[in-house]
């Protein structure tokens, strides 16, 4: 039975430090009088042996200055050297009178002191007088018989003599005191770890009684947690805990975390078997009917439709789980038709438990039943329902039925929008194609007439009796071309309309992939700097093991950042959106950045490494560095990938003027041939134009073997066309390959005609890529990056006060430890709203790490009403965004951003900044 009165761990463990600090107390208290007395003690040793001596030396040192100001005057006559000897004559004295005081307790020593007055005395009277007496009266011959006699220097040897033993006895009486001092200090030492020693036996005494009521517990409660522990992710089991203290609310919560767990767990696995049964699926009926299957398993629901929105607001039944024979239920509706329909137009989930009885009954193999839960879901995508969805169930629907359905939901809009827009894409390019086939035809067929009609002219010339039914004909052939001339341009109008409409789905790409940048990187940035940080295992406190996987977390999540920026490079240059910026290269120093960068990996693979330029090639080439720098890595990264042995060359040269073609030498009188040969596994003929497209490699066994996406060469390809080159392919298999990029200089980027010719072609090659773009944004993403590491040890950082403002807390938590570590003090706000009420409160912030997308009041808002607050008009803002697109920077500077910094954040980028606004 339960303790009805509860005494809770606080209340024992209070108990056993208030006896512990009362004996303490105690303690302290003895210890203090002690040291109070040794103090005492030693003040008076430090204080009357520094006296005694300091009056010591001052008494033998004026009795050398008399000494010393005598003879000067003696042998030179020179009254000044009397000044000395007078003011040593009037303080030895007064020193003695002092002395003589200090030593009253003493009467040994005021013995030995009195007989150093009569000597320094008798020198005074019987040498110093008489001597400067006799110098006064020019007795010359006198003092020198003073001198001969040596009666003044026995004097001074005996008074440094009595000085020395006065000193001596002095020092010996010092130590002597100093050993009874260090005496007494050992007593109270012995005494002090006896009343420690005292205290620690009651403090064991008290603790043990006390941590025996306390371990009781927590033994049960720790049973019980590594039982379920122990069963392999079990989370049924419970904690029962009897006591009635802090343990049995442990208990309590710890059962409610399971639960809570046990339901998260259930959904997530879920959502993600869900999620991986629709992917590739290119019909909108086949998703729905995968969906239905896979969502009524989970839901046990026995019934399920899936209707899409058309035009006209109507919703069709695109496929149905269980339905009867009879079809029984509507094949669509429309928008506010119905309690479905309403409940697409208010975009809200509900269920119903109370079921009329005309509704569509559950059929089974022994009859009909009728059901008793209904639940209707609409199906969103940028806020406008795309779909429904409409299950029944034998039972009533759970509220962890519900939730599952919720959350999957979120994201199968997505997928149902990507589907249809794929499926129209398709529709159009078979429109786009059909169309094209038409023109070429007409246009075949009105080339034909015109040549007649050539013809019948030079027949006309020859027979002039038939002109003018030539000329009949004529004019009935010009009016037929006049036709054919406004249909080809009514067909061409529609084909630039059809042109324009993919341009704008390409522009919808795009959008799409900068806000699945968003939502890819959000999380993506917690997981880099958490996992950097478990890595550096700054506590010590994770094994070899545990740092090794959050490496591994780490680096994988930098793979798939690598891709994420890859993916992005290829949609703005198909959309025609990547900036390209010429500039001077350094050819000079381009083979010293490829030796450090590859020599340990071709070190590490044990291959030959070699870099050849050639002396023709000028030191200063004109292009985009950054793409030609990522050009030659992503072609030898390849190379050291695909070759397990032998070698692997980089040639540089210059191509020479008499190779180069009329247009080459238009574009640029300076072209480089760089080639990367290896020797490694080669690429089949039938495959070496597949391999520069998106996501394609030359078979699925490289992917297997070897790993990567297929993105790498074809962001070579892309590249290469930006800076107006091309690159070719040499290749045997089993002997390896030799890429060959052929570039131009240019000082000043493409002239205006090679532009206008690129944009041509771009727009043409829009057409026949907008659905590799499609299929290519659901691959795998994967490339090999480098760690990041924190610099450590800033002062700059300390007692920082820094607000965060994101609605995201895996990423506050992440950069709030971070920030933490270096000392700085951390406020965090959920949105703009809430940031702007922290800032009327608190004028102690010193820099605001801004998130952009975030609900009820995003960055760019927010940033703008704190630039318009008179007192915060300097406060440095640096903005952090997930979205990588073009002008992002220039947007969030204009809206009042100091700096800018896009995630997943670097660490070293992140302290860079902040060091330089934090100093300023």
């Amino acid at each position: 039975m339960e303790s009805e009165v509860k005494f809770g761990i606080r209340s024992k463990i209070v108990l056993g430090y208030i006896i512990i600090i009362a004996c303490l107390l105690a303690s302290v208290v003895l210890l203090n009088h002690q040291i109070k007395s040794l103090q005492k003690e030693r003040n008076f040793i430090i204080n009357h042996d520094s006296d005694v001596h300091d009056l010591t030396n001052r008494i033998e040192r004026d009795i050398l200055d008399m000494e010393t100001g005598q003879r000067g005057y003696v042998i030179s006559g020179d009254t000044s050297y009397l000044d000395p000897y007078n003011k040593a004559e009037d303080s030895w004295g007064k020193d003695y009178e002092r002395l003589n005081e200090l030593l009253k307790n003493n009467p040994n020593q005021q013995k030995k002191l009195q007989d150093i007055r009569s000597t320094i005395e008798h020198w005074i009277t019987t040498i110093s007088v008489p001597i400067n007496q006799l110098k006064k009266d020019n007795r010359t011959a006198e003092i020198k018989k003073f001198y001969i006699a040596g009666t003044g220097q026995k004097d001074m040897d005996s008074i440094r003599d009595q000085f020395d033993q006065f000193r001596s006895t002095e020092r010996a009486l010092t130590q002597k005191r100093a050993t009874q001092l260090d005496n007494k200090n050992t007593i109270i030492t012995i005494g002090l770890f006896g009343i420690l020693l005292l205290i620690c036996l009651i403090s064991i005494v008290m603790a043990s009684t006390i941590s025996r009521s306390i371990v009781r517990t927590i033994k049960d409660v720790t049973r019980v947690i590594s039982k379920i522990a122990s069963s392999k992710g079990d989370l049924t089991e419970r904690i029962n805990v009897k006591t009635n203290d802090e343990m049995k609310e442990l208990g309590s919560a710890t059962n409610a975390l399971l639960a809570h767990i046990e339901k998260r767990e259930w959904i997530q696995s879920n959502i993600a078997a869900i999620l991986t049964k629709y992917q590739g699926i290119s019909s909108i009926n086949t998703l729905g009917e995968i969906f239905l299957s896979e969502i009524t398993k989970m839901t046990e629901a026995s019934f399920g439709a899936f209707y899409v929105r058309e035009e006209n607001d109507e919703f069709v039944k695109k496929a149905a789980f269980a339905d009867s024979i009879d079809d029984i239920g509507r094949d669509r509706f429309y928008l506010g038709q119905g309690l479905i329909g309403q409940i697409a137009k208010e975009k809200r989930i509900m269920t119903f438990k109370e079921i009329p009885r005309d509704y569509h009954v559950i059929s089974t193999g022994l009859g009909d039943v009728q059901p008793k839960g209904i639940l209707i879901t609409p199906v969103l995508f940028e806020n406008e329902v795309i779909a429904v969805i409409e299950l029944a169930s034998l039972t009533e629907f759970s509220m962890l039925h519900q939730e599952l359905v919720s959350q999957i939901v979120e994201t199968f809009g997505l997928t149902v929008n990507s589907i249809m827009g794929r499926m129209e894409i398709v529709r159009l390019l078979n429109e786009s194609r059909s169309m094209t086939e038409e023109l070429q035809a007409q246009s075949e067929e009105l080339q034909t007439q015109s040549e007649e009609l050539q013809t019948q002219t030079e027949e006309s010339q020859m027979q002039a009796e038939e002109l003018l039914t030539i000329n009949e004909q004529l004019e009935e052939r010009t009016k037929e071309a006049e036709a054919k001339s406004k249909e080809l341009e009514r067909v061409k109008k529609e084909l630039e309309e059809k042109a324009d409409q993919l341009l704008l789905n390409s522009n919808y790409k795009s959008e799409f992939l900068a806000n699945m940048s968003h939502e890819l990187r959000t999380p993506l940035n917690s997981i880099l700097i958490l996992s950097e940080m478990l890595a550096e295992n700054g506590n010590q406190d994770l094994s070899e093991e545990e740092v090794e996987f959050a490496r591994v977390i780490h680096s994988s999540g930098e793979d798939l950042l690598s891709l994420i920026n890859d993916i992005l490079d290829l949609s703005k240059i198909e959309a025609g959106k990547l900036d390209v910026h010429y500039g001077e290269i350094n050819m000079s120093e381009v083979p010293e950045q490829l030796e450090r960068t590859f020599s340990p990996i071709a070190k590490k693979k044990n291959l030959d490494f070699k870099i050849n330029k050639s002396a023709n090639v000028e030191d200063v080439f004109y292009t985009d560095e950054k793409r030609f720098q990522q050009i030659l890595k992503n072609l030898l990264s390849n190379a050291f990938k695909f070759t397990e042995e032998g070698s692997v060359s980089l040639n540089i040269k210059k191509i020479e003027d008499d190779v180069l073609t009329q247009e080459m030498q238009m574009t640029s009188s300076n072209w480089l041939a760089i080639s990367v040969t290896d020797t490694g596994i080669g690429i089949p003929k039938n495959k070496q134009n597949l391999i520069f497209e998106s996501f394609q490699q030359a078979d699925g066994a490289m992917v297997r073997k070897y790993g990567g996406t297929g993105l790498g060469l074809s962001i070579c390809k892309e590249f290469a066309k930006l800076l107006g080159g091309e690159i070719f392919l040499k290749s045997e298999v089993g002997e390896g390959s030799t890429f060959t990029i052929i570039i131009p200089s240019l000082s000043e980027g493409f002239s205006k005609e090679r532009e206008a010719n690129m944009a041509f072609n771009e727009v043409a090659s829009t057409i026949s890529t907008v659905n590799k773009e499609r299929v290519g944004a659901d691959k795998t993403i994967e490339q090999d990056t480098e760690a990041l590491h924190e610099s450590k040890g800033d002062t700059v950082f300390k007692s920082k006060n820094i607000l965060i403002v994101d609605d995201d807390y895996r990423n506050i938590y992440a950069l709030k430890t971070t920030l933490e570590k270096r000392g700085m003090n951390i406020t965090v706000a959920h949105d703009g709203v809430e940031c702007l009420d922290i800032l009327k409160d608190n004028q102690e912030i010193d820099l605001i790490l801004m998130d952009i997308m975030m609900p009820n009041m995003d960055g760019y808002e927010t940033m703008s009403r704190i630039r318009t607050m008179k007192t915060l008009t300097n406060l440095p803002i640096i903005a952090l965004t997930a979205k990588a697109m073009k002008h992002d920077k220039e947007k969030c500077l204009q809206a009042g951003a100091s700096d800018y910094i896009s995630k997943p954040l670097n660490l070293d980028q992140l302290f860079s900044v902040l060091r330089v606004w934090l100093v300023k």
